[in-house]
Formats: structure tokens, C-alpha cells, sequence
């Protein structure tokens, strides 16, 4: 461990090596943000070009649901795939890894001509995307001072937030395009990894956990042992429940905002215009919900603010889809939603110190990615559940998702957290 985490946790006080590795993962994160959110920006014109359909085709939703299905499973394998190299390789050379996985494959849509071209290079992009997060937050929770962890989770998330709002402003830029050819933006991370490769070093803690090994590494089968596996199963459940709850949203409030009635008479163009502005909307909150969520961590602990922002997440979207609202309604509940979104920052610095050092990005990657496997499920199934194409009813029932979720945050294991500070 880095001999600054505890005794000298004062910004002046960090590292070269620290600040290097605060930036590859920031970096890496908004990256991730923006490769990711490419695709729910042109998901249904795209589709509906690849399928030749009308975007208002029923048949448009499903398939553009069952894209985004396989890449949320690309994202849960990437997640196990790719944080059993971390813990293997180290976290800086498999770091550079994910990101070229997906800046590659994320580029490589932009010349998907059937439907499921575009499935297949969105499930290889959502490889590195996964794994990016696992060792990502194992490299900072190894590498910067414990008792920043809460905002620096804030911080790293904030990461994927502005990713996302880079995606928003390419959504503008190639508005009056055809929609493929956003997907080329996507090839920008690539140039970074050319810096981690040559600046950033491998965490003390894992060439110390590496030259102290006297027993084979342990694998994915060892997280469901012992006392291991307590810790396992319900931060599995947990995941899986808040991320299918979550990516529901995500996915299918695009669609939704479509839908509506001073929307959906407009021109392409100007549709697009709407959607990319909610996904701003939703943003901005997220980003100060990131911090919001630091703050209540570093007071409440861990535990109970995920708890508390479950609940207002899942609150504040069955009192938005419980019927249909205008567009002037429907903007400052999506911004309020995104507060709430703050919650996931959480998850970053909270899941990696629960597993032992040489199962820490296999474990974390683990079980947050698992639930999006889940999660694909769920936005296939919401989808084809939709009754005449109103995703408004998506929406409303997948909120009671958050419930189940925000019970489970109350038994993580936290006397497995290693700053007692924050429990």
C-alpha cells in the first residue's frame, strides 16, 4: 500500500505516481462515457436504418433493446474478463487493454450495414468498458489516501458524467448526419493509451501482494467460498437489482422523450435536438449528485446513503411515470433523476476493498458487472413488454427495482470496509 494512503492524506502530499494514476482512471472513465452513451443517442434511427423500418415501427425498439442487451452482457464479462488480467498483469497494462478494446470496436460501428453487425461490435466494445471500471477503481482504492475515498469516488464518476456529456455534444455536431457515423468519435481514447502505457506505474499493493504470494492466484470460483462468498452474493443481488433498475432508465427514457406529443411531430433533427438535451439534463444532475452522494458518505457512511438515494431514485421515477407529462415537466424530473444517479459513484470506492488484494478487481468486477448481465435481461424484457410502444410503462415498473436494492445496501458487509471512517 501506497505509505501515504493513511499518514499523509493531504492534497500536497500526493504523489507523482498518485496524481498519474488519478488521471489514467479519470481519463479512462470519461472515455468509457463516451463510448457507451454514443449508441442510446442514435439507437433508434440507427436501428430503424439497419432494419429498414420506420423509427416508429415497434420492431425498432426491440431490436435496438436487444443491442443493448448484448452489450451490457459484453459489460459484465469485460468487468470478470478483464479484472481477473488486472489482478494477473497489473492494473496499469490492463488498463490499456480496455480502453483500446473499446475505442476499437467502438469506432469499427460506424460501418455496421445488418442489425446485428452493430450487436456484435457493441458487445466487443462493451468488453473494455466493463473491464475499464474494475481496474480502474482497484488501481485508485490501492493507490490514493482512504480517507478521500468518498470524493474521489465523486470525482472518478464524474469522469463517465463528462464522457457522456462529450457524447451529447458530438450527438449535436453530427446531428444533421447520417447516424453511423457518430460512432467514429469513439476512436479518440485510443490516443491515451499511449500515455498510461509509458507514465503510469503498477500499485505498491499489488507488487507487494504479487512477491508475498505463496499460493496460486485465486480465481472467480474462489469468490463463492468461505467468507469470501458472504460478501459476495448479496453485493451481487445489490447490483444486479440497482443497474437493471438504472439502464432501464437510461435506455429507454431516449425512446420516451421521443414519444412525447410536442416531440414526436418534429423532424429528425429536431428530435434529436430533444433527446440530446435530456441526456444533458440527467448529466448535469449526475455530476453534482456525484458529490452530493461524497458528501452524505463521508456523514452517513457507505451503506446508508446508498440506501437513501435507492430510495429517492426509485421515488422519483414512479412519481415521473405515473403518467404522462410534458416536456416541461419531464426535464427537471430527469435532472432530479440524475441527482440521484450520484448513488453509482459509490459503488466504486465501496466494492474493491471488501475482496483480498489478488481477488480485488476479479471480485469487484465481478459482481457490479454481473448485474448487467441482469440488466440486459431487463431492458429486453421491458421492451417487449411495451405496450403499444409506450415506454412510459418501462419506465414506471421498473422502478419498484429500487426497493428490493435499497434494502440489501443496509447488509453489506461493511466490517470488511477498510476505513471504519466510513461505514
Amino acid at each position: 500500500m501506497s505509505p501515504h494512503a493513511d499518514t499523509e492524506p493531504r492534497l500536497r502530499d500526493i504523489t507523482g505516481d498518485q496524481w498519474k494514476s488519478g488521471w489514467a482512471a479519470w481519463l479512462g472513465w470519461m472515455f468509457d462515457g463516451l463510448d457507451m452513451h454514443l449508441y442510446t443517442l442514435v439507437a433508434t434511427p440507427f436501428v430503424a436504418e439497419l432494419i429498414h423500418r420506420t423509427p416508429s415501427d415497434p420492431e425498432v425498439g426491440r431490436h435496438a433493446a436487444l443491442i443493448m442487451a448484448a452489450f451490457l452482457v459484453g459489460w459484465a464479462l469485460g468487468g470478470a474478463f478483464f479484472g481477473r488480467l488486472g489482478d494477473l498483469m497489473g492494473r496499469s497494462r490492463a488498463l490499456c487493454l480496455t480502453v483500446l478494446t473499446y475505442a476499437a470496436f467502438t469506432g469499427l460501428s460506424a460501418v455496421a450495414f445488418e442489425w446485428w453487425h452493430l450487436m456484435i461490435f457493441r458487445f466487443l466494445a462493451a468488453l473494455g468498458i466493463g473491464g475499464e471500471w474494475a481496474v480502474g477503481a482497484s488501481l485508485l482504492s490501492e493507490t490514493w489516501p482512504r480517507r478521500w475515498r468518498p470524493w474521489l469516488a465523486a470525482i472518478l464518476q464524474s469522469g463517465v458524467n463528462c464522457g457522456v456529456l462529450l457524447a451529447c455534444l458530438a450527438g449535436l455536431l453530427f446531428a444533421n448526419t447520417a447516424p453511423r457515423w457518430i460512432f467514429l468519435v469513439g476512436v479518440l481514447p485510443a490516443l491515451l493509451v499511449l500515455w498510461i502505457r509509458k507514465a503510469v506505474p503498477e500499485p505498491p499493493e499489488w507488487h507487494a501482494a504479487q512477491a508475498g504470494r505463496t499460493t496460486p492466484v485465486p480465481g472467480i470460483r474462489d469468490l463463492f467460498r468461505g467468507e469470501v462468498a458472504r460478501v459476495t452474493w448479496p453485493v451481487l443481488a445489490l447490483c444486479a437489482l440497482a443497474l437493471t433498475a438504472h439502464w432501464t432508465f437510461m435506455f429507454w427514457q431516449q425512446g420516451n422523450v421521443r414519444q412525447l406529443p410536442e416531440v414526436a411531430a418534429l423532424s429528425p433533427a429536431e428530435r434529436n435536438h430533444y433527446t440530446t438535451t435530456a441526456l444533458f439534463l440527467v448529466m448535469i444532475g449526475s455530476i453534482l449528485g456525484n458529490f452530493l452522494a461524497g458528501w452524505l458518505a463521508s456523514i452517513w457512511g457507505y451503506s446508508r446513503t446508498i440506501t437513501g438515494l435507492l430510495l429517492a431514485y426509485g421515488v422519483t421515477m414512479l412519481w415521473t411515470y405515473w403518467e404522462p407529462v410534458g416536456w416541461s415537466t419531464l426535464r427537471w424530473a430527469i435532472f432530479l433523476i440524475g441527482i440521484w444517479q450520484g448513488v453509482f459513484a459509490l459503488f466504486t470506492m465501496c466494492l474493491p476493498p471488501l475482496f483480498p488484494v489478488l481477488l480485488r478487481t476479479t471480485g469487484a468486477g465481478f459482481c457490479y458487472n454481473f448485474g448487467r448481465i441482469i440488466s440486459a435481461v431487463g431492458v429486453v424484457a421491458f421492451g417487449y413488454a411495451t405496450t403499444v410502444g409506450d415506454t412510459r410503462v418501462n419506465l414506471f415498473y421498473s422502478s419498484f427495482l429500487f426497493f428490493p436494492a435499497a434494502l440489501l445496501a443496509l447488509w453489506l458487509p461493511r466490517e470488511r470496509l477498510q476505513d471504519t471512517r466510513f461505514l
